[in-house]
């Protein structure tokens, strides 16, 4: 959620739009080039220049890099996190009210690509992550992206999987 809440953030700057007006999918997972924000599938729709989707993907990638950076290694993203987890926990509990359409991206058990774990859309709902959403269409260079993602998140979740087994 913390990667989305940014994509929104960086995207609206580009557009010129309230970041609380855009969606933006981020799949993968959660560290340099796994994440991977779904560009194609902004809404609303737009129409971002090659220079604008390269920039876009490594601020989105390069988030908390930035904040660790501007704050000169004495601290992280904290609000940008609590803000992050307020809105998933919003929609956590509205799925389990009842409400119907809530969807977020999150990091769960999935078979959207052969990875045993994988970021994506989730409709929540009154059980919980109820369906995993799939991609959707992705565009050449989400293709390159999504390979290089899995490539990398492979590792890291058989290190998390190596870690829990111990």
């Amino acid at each position: 959620m913390l990667d989305v809440v940014r994509a929104y953030t960086f995207v609206a700057e580009v557009l010129g739009l309230d970041p609380r007006e855009v969606d933006v999918p981020v799949v993968g997972g959660h560290a340099g080039v796994t994440i991977l924000p779904l560009l194609s599938q902004v809404k609303p729709p737009c129409s971002l220049t090659p220079q604008e989707i390269d920039f876009l993907t490594s601020r989105i990638q390069n988030g908390g890099t930035e904040v660790v950076e501007a704050k000169a290694g004495a601290g992280s993203a904290t609000l940008s996190m609590a803000y992050a987890a307020v809105k998933f926990a919003d929609a956590c509990l509205r799925g389990l009210r009842g409400d119907a359409g809530i969807v977020e991206c999150a990091f769960v058990a999935s078979q959207v690509t052969e990875l045993p774990f994988f970021a994506t859309k989730v409709r929540l709902g009154r059980t919980g992550a109820e369906e995993v959403l799939p991609l959707g269409p992705l565009n050449e260079y989400e293709r390159a992206g999504l390979e290089k993602a899995k490539q990398e998140l492979a590792e890291s979740i058989q290190k998390g999987v190596s870690f829990i087994k111990k």
